[in-house]
């Protein structure tokens, strides 16, 4: 980069990064605006139906207080209190909701809904809640409260856990390990979109609660007079995992949960490898709990018998069950969609992998490229403006499936001469530039190249231009220095330079260095 002041070429330069920069998080904030919007419309949609279905439960309850009121009136009474108390906060959200899309033209343009200013204003006071802040903490603590109260035992950890506002001090603990308020962490500084998501989850919250609790009331009572208590439903498929466009065959089995459905004992393999109770699985009531690591990616199956007691006879029952495992994804893919590009005359790395195939089992193929490990490769592209990279695998049920990706493949950009690291126009003294290196150099580029400068041009006002070998001046170039004046403007041009590990490649011609002698 040029020294002291930026050249107007230089800010140029910087000005436009800047501009690509903005245009790719404004691509971005975009798709992600849009997930907030769909994900809205969804829990609104879903929060519309469960309203029928609260109802329901609530009228079920009535007629059972009708019918038997020793038993359900009390049950019937608190339901009643659980729908009103859930009632007006759910009322008190939608108004926030509706404050919140007052001046919004059009409730479907996620794009546009990208503004903080509402929440933040209405919830915070400089380091200090607002009226409105504390009262949204008022609301939902005193909700948590007086519904956790008088729900049936078994919800009030889920009432508290849906309506937890931090640790005891309300703080919440960030990646970096630090604290901070619970409203500020989930509604400070969120785009008005993201925010209106968050309150329509807090009303889907409200409502899973409503149906808990109304559920567990009527179901409660009725599951002491019979043993459905003992029984719980599971999926059942012909494999353990589905790709999207397929079918689902599975079904929905019951099975006995209670002590007289535990195994007294299992034969168990896992891909032929004996396992041992205690440490890879226990015996519990319906069945087997398994405690074994998932293992590497790809099937694996899991065989043999479980035995039971029934009316003094061994029972055996045959298992044979498998599972897949995937690569636990460790990073979030983020793309450019015009950036497809690889750059001629240097090697680009490239990750290439297909999720839910091992890497032993996905390859890949493009003129130019070769594989180094696993999914790393690393691509030197040939002629021609584009190349095709095709990665094929095979899925766990056989059927193999091939993916091509088309890159652009750009020449490496002109490179910058430069004296003594500086492009551009310098000042310098002769002394300095006497003894100076000339280079080259490659500004903002992508990838870290060592070039070098195999001869140039060296021109000196009043006198011959001067031809030199390598990346000094040679005596000709300095007795022609010597020659000039204070302020004079040297030239140095037509430099040849090399990329030190690829000889071979021909760079684009290298811009000239302008000296102005200061002494």
């Amino acid at each position: 980069m040029a020294g002291g002041k930026e050249t107007p070429r230089q800010k140029m330069i910087n000005l436009m990064y800047l501009i690509f920069i903005a245009m790719l998080a404004l691509n971005m904030s975009k798709e992600v605006l849009a997930a907030f919007g769909i994900m809205n419309e969804k829990l609104e949609a879903s929060n519309e139906k469960m309203v029928d279905s609260n109802d329901n439960y609530l009228a079920n309850l009535d007629t059972k207080a009708t019918e038997d009121p020793a038993k359900y009136a009390d049950l019937y009474k608190n339901a009643q209190r659980i729908k009103e108390m859930s009632a007006e906060y759910y009322t008190y959200l939608a108004g926030l909701k509706a404050e919140l899309m007052e001046g919004t033209e059009d409730p479907k343009d996620y794009a546009v809904m990208d503004k903080s200013d509402h929440l933040d204003e209405k919830f915070f006071q400089g380091d200090n809640l607002a009226e409105g802040g504390k009262e949204f903490m008022k609301r939902i603590t005193d909700y948590r409260n007086n519904v956790s109260a008088i729900v049936p035992e078994g919800i009030k950890e889920s009432v508290k856990t849906r309506f937890k506002t931090g640790d005891e001090n309300g703080k919440v603990v960030k990646r970096d390990g630090s604290k901070q308020d619970w409203i500020n962490y989930n509604y400070e500084g969120f785009p008005q979109v993201a925010s209106l998501a968050k309150l329509t989850a807090l009303q889907a919250d409200v409502k899973a609660t409503e149906e808990s609790a109304l559920k567990a009331m009527l179901e409660g009572e009725l599951s002491s007079q019979v043993s459905l208590k003992n029984f719980a439903t599971s999926l059942l498929g012909s494999k353990s995992a589905y790709y999207s466009g397929e079918k689902y065959d599975g079904k929905i089995i019951i099975s006995k949960t209670d002590n007289s459905s535990t195994p007294v004992k299992a034969d168990l393999t896992l891909d032929g490898r004996k396992l041992s109770e205690g440490s890879d699985y226990r015996l519990e009531a319906g069945g087997v709990k398994m405690l074994i690591g998932a293992g590497s990616p790809g099937d694996h199956e899991v065989k043999g018998t479980l035995y039971f007691q029934q009316d003094g006879n061994e029972i055996e029952v045959p298992v044979s069950n498998s599972f897949a495992v995937i690569s636990k994804p460790n990073s979030a893919l983020i793309a450019a969609d015009k950036m497809n590009v690889v750059y001629r005359g240097v090697a680009n790395p490239m990750s290439i992998s297909i999720p839910g195939i091992p890497d032993n089992k996905v390859s890949a193929s493009a003129p130019g490229l070769k594989k180094v490990s696993a999914s790393k490769y690393i691509m030197n592209p040939q002629g021609g403006r584009t190349v095709k990279i095709t990665a094929s695998g095979t899925l766990p049920d056989g059927q193999r499936i091939s993916t091509p990706a088309e890159f652009r493949i750009k020449d490496i950009p002109r490179p910058a001469g430069t004296v003594s690291k500086q492009d551009g126009t310098v000042k310098l003294p002769k002394s300095n530039l006497e003894i100076a290196t000339i280079g080259a150099m490659l500004e903002d580029f992508d990838f870290d190249l060592n070039l070098a400068v195999s001869g140039f041009k060296f021109k000196v006002p009043g006198q011959p231009t001067v031809s030199v070998n390598g990346d000094k001046l040679n005596e000709m170039a300095k007795t022609a220095l010597k020659r000039a004046k204070r302020g004079d403007v040297v030239q140095i041009f037509d430099v040849e330079a090399y990329i030190t590990n690829n000889k071979t490649y021909k760079l684009k011609k290298v811009s000239p260095v302008i000296v102005e002698l200061t002494n």
